[in-house]
């Protein structure tokens, strides 16, 4: 699929906790928030639509699938950043004391498709990727 402008993307994922979802999505994330309700908070994720919805019987840990020599949680979903703000979010979330599943690297080095990413997991076990490309056009490199 070809598409002219990148639309944001909706959505929700479940979390057993609002305060603390806005304390990670807020807080440490740094994303600004938007519509909420006592069971429900929009936030503005990277120009996407995040919604924490209250649904604790829902959280857990992912299952994992190895990737380039690491355990990569599944499901997960994050956002493509520049190298320069992906740097800043790796070391706002160090500072923070999150843990990462895997520490922030470079994957597929010299190959098709290098990248920096880093994994790590919210307060209620969503697992959140986020990377940076040098090259943007390589994001789809076979």
């Amino acid at each position: 699929m070809t598409t002219n402008t990148l639309r944001p993307f909706h959505l929700a994922i479940p979390v057993d906790d609002i305060a603390r979802a806005r304390e990670f999505y807020g807080a440490i994330l740094g994303c600004n928030e938007g519509r909420s309700a006592t069971e429900w908070v929009d936030w503005d994720f990277y120009g996407h639509q995040l919604v924490t919805h209250l649904a604790p019987e829902r959280t857990g840990v992912a299952h994992h699938n190895p990737v380039d020599g690491h355990a990569v949680p599944v499901p997960h979903f994050g956002v493509v950043l520049t190298m320069e703000d992906w740097r800043v979010l790796a070391d706002r979330v160090a500072a923070a004391g999150i843990q990462f599943v895997i520490e922030p690297h470079i994957r597929f080095e010299g190959q098709p498709g290098e990248q920096a990413t880093m994994f790590f997991y919210d307060f209620s076990g969503n697992a959140l990727e986020f990377k940076a490309f040098e090259d943007l056009s390589s994001l789809f490199a076979k």
